[in-house]
């Protein structure tokens, strides 16, 4: 089953992602991963990718897909992939399309804008060891330090209240527009994030068999 995971930042795709991982035993596909991992491995698109980001323009849509084929082209894709983070746009998805990467299936995650920027705000990653907290769903046993290592725990720069309007405000212009898409296609299942992340994965295996 090759899968879309959409959904605006901190919606908890990467949670869904892992959960998805072990019940299908399929990997998730991270396009800054694959890229890094194709600079590093010096590939032909690798090596492409590699001139736009030293440049530091963004890399064109058919070099992100050309790496995307090469990846989903490795054994461990032969039952499926899960790709997070891409496409972003419209045009990409088509690009997609026209590369012939077939997609079964496409769940969005729906958490609305005001739960994800109090989630976002409350979350505390700690400076040394990189451990994330949440001062209202994991908080750290003393406040601002953390339980593993003694750090600080600080605010990342994506999660400060004016970063996460600007995240959200980008995700609404350029990649809600992929819903529409996928429904045309009738390939698109809404999947709305609950409290209790364990029940956002049962929704998100049911959504799969239907």
């Amino acid at each position: 089953m090759n899968l879309i995971l959409l959904g605006a930042p901190g919606a908890g795709k990467g949670t869904q992602a892992e959960v998805i991982c072990k019940a299908k035993g399929i990997p998730a596909i991270s396009t800054g991963n694959m890229l890094r991992e194709a600079v590093k491995n010096g590939t032909p698109s690798g090596l492409a990718a590699k001139s736009y980001m030293d440049a530091g323009a963004l890399v064109p849509d058919e070099v992100v897909i050309g790496i995307l084929k090469d990846r989903i082209a490795q054994d461990d894709c032969k039952n499926g992939f899960i790709l997070d983070g891409f496409p972003r746009t419209v045009p990409q998805a088509e690009a997609l399309d026209r590369m012939g990467v077939t997609i079964d299936k496409v769940i969005e995650i729906y958490v609305p804008d005001e739960t994800i920027a109090k989630r976002l705000s409350g979350r505390r990653v700690c400076e040394k060891c990189g451990n994330s907290y949440h001062v209202d769903y994991k908080p750290s046993k003393a406040e601002g330090v953390c339980d593993a290592c003694g750090g600080k725990l600080v605010i990342r720069k994506d999660d400060e209240p004016a970063t996460v309007l600007d995240r959200l405000r980008v995700y609404h212009e350029k990649t809600a527009p992929l819903k529409d898409f996928y429904f045309a296609q009738g390939k698109l299942q809404t999947v709305e994030g609950q409290e209790d992340v364990s029940e956002t994965s049962k929704l998100t295996l049911a959504a799969l068999e239907a």
